[in-house]
């Protein structure tokens, strides 16, 4: 399967070919954008390229995420590149039509650390010490686009993220992919008996923020099962997973490959679980009605702040034990090793990266991890 290149990779390049233009007023075919990580560069067609006046440009690229199973593939991202004087940063870096806003972070424009620094490196180097620009990027179909996604559950609206600490955008159900993940987990194992699992970015931020060792933490993406199997044949003797309650609480369904295209369950799984611990049928139906987790969620705190009934400890109280055990069901019926002897615990975070829930298993591990 196929790897391409995330979202800021092509801004990027939509932004070079721009500011080419204002400089030689030529437009350009093709660019070459440092990817910083990985160190390697990459060679990113140009679709448009027009000069808006002397002092500004427009270039179009298109996403190519690659073999992924990617709503934005084929999406048209537009830079438009002004020069600006005065007092300010040599490369200022605006969110236009498309970009998402940060509900938490006073609607600033959801570009990310590696968007940021990938902008700023690859186009300060091509400016001159006097020279300033303005860079604005435009995604005309991010906001039709992040109504499929997930996007409004950490807090972005209106529009997608650029989002990513790499380049490459590697295909979720590459087996490429899988076999980084195992590389890095058996180059921890080596070091460590104990280890913290993360989907994806937002744990590993969280986690590196409340103290854990960041040498510690190993990546799964969507594969949680096969990277379970592999930490106990490889002997680590205790996992924390560290994940948005979204995802996290598939496991307690027995679902260990997480991707939405394979397998989904949440509010069944939810719904169930406020069943067991007493919820009315109306609020049951309520739960199952959700179009998210996280307004799911919202909906247990309400019930909490009005009644005083502590329904959200209760659930997801429930939901971790279950995630705990039956992760270790899962290790035992697919591990290679007679007696398995890895110890699961979780923790689960909501869209605001606010811990929701630590298992008993987790409590007892954080503790040693932190």
């Amino acid at each position: 399967m196929r790897s391409g290149y995330t979202l800021p990779v092509f801004a990027c390049a939509s932004a070079v070919a721009a500011l080419h233009w204002l400089r030689h007023h030529q437009p350009v075919n093709i660019v070459s954008v440092d990817l910083i990580e990985p160190v390697e560069t990459a060679e990113i067609p140009i679709e448009q390229v027009a000069g808006l006046s002397e002092n500004m440009a427009l270039a179009i690229t298109r996403s190519d995420p690659g073999d992924n199973l990617d709503l934005t593939k084929n999406t048209p991202i537009w830079a438009l590149v002004e020069w600006h004087q005065g007092e300010g940063e040599t490369v200022i870096i605006k969110g236009g039509e498309g970009i998402g806003k940060q509900l938490n972070a006073d609607g600033k424009a959801a570009i990310y650390g590696y968007a940021q620094k990938l902008l700023q490196e690859n186009l300060s180097r091509l400016l001159a010490p006097e020279e300033k620009i303005t860079v604005t990027i435009i995604l005309p179909a991010g906001r039709s686009l992040a109504a499929r996604t997930s996007n409004s559950a950490f807090g972005v609206v209106e529009g997608l993220s650029l989002l990513g600490t790499t380049g490459i955008s590697q295909p979720l159900s590459s087996p490429e992919q899988l076999t980084a993940f195992l590389a890095d987990l058996r180059q921890k194992a080596s070091q460590f008996d104990s280890l913290v699992f993360c989907i994806g970015e937002n744990g590993l931020d969280l986690a590196r923020q409340i103290g854990i060792n960041p040498e510690q933490l190993v990546k799964t993406a969507n594969w949680i099962g096969p990277m379970l199997v592999e930490a106990d044949n490889l002997g680590v003797k205790e996992i924390l997973l560290f994940g948005y309650h979204g995802k996290l609480m598939k496991l307690a369904g027995g679902i260990f490959h997480t991707h939405h295209h394979l397998a989904d369950g949440r509010r069944e799984i939810l719904s169930t679980y406020c069943s067991l611990a007493g919820l009315s049928q109306p609020d049951i139906q309520t739960i199952f009605a959700s179009p998210t987790a996280e307004a799911a969620l919202t909906h247990l705190r309400h019930l909490d702040a009005t009644t005083g009934s502590g329904w959200v400890n209760q659930v997801y109280s429930a939901i971790a034990a279950a995630i705990d055990s039956r992760s270790q069901e899962y290790i035992r019926s697919h591990s290679s090793r007679d007696t398995s002897a890895t110890t699961c615990g979780s923790v689960l975070f909501d869209r605001d990266r606010k811990i929701i829930v630590k298992s008993k298993t987790a409590c007892m591990l954080s503790g040693k991890l932190c």
